[in-house]
């Protein structure tokens, strides 16, 4: 059995004993994490939401993704900016999937 479940702005689908990245949630490592907007479980679609379910799922570890660089540039106008950015994630074991 699967579900997709939303956090951050963004879906996920997964089944029990899945290991899925999902940006950083208040918690710490060891600490069980419950999601409530379950958006599909098996053949059951919410609308929004699954009434009564929840995916559970324990924090394994916080971490930041690979550097990403942002160059803007416009031409003639001697503009150029660098960056770089790593985004932040936590890594979740899926436990339990109930509804």
């Amino acid at each position: 059995m699967y579900a997709v479940f939303e956090t951050g702005g963004k879906q996920y689908r997964v089944t029990e004993n899945d290991v899925v990245y999902v940006e950083k949630l208040d918690a710490a490592e060891g600490d069980e994490v419950v999601f409530e907007n379950v958006l599909m479980i098996g053949d059951k679609i919410g609308s929004p939401y699954v009434k009564g379910a929840k995916v559970v799922g324990v924090v394994e570890k916080h971490g930041k993704n690979k550097k990403i660089i942002v160059f803007k540039y416009k031409p003639k106008k001697n503009y150029h900016k660098k960056q770089g950015h790593r985004q932040p994630y936590t890594k979740l074991k899926i436990t339990q999937i109930e509804g």
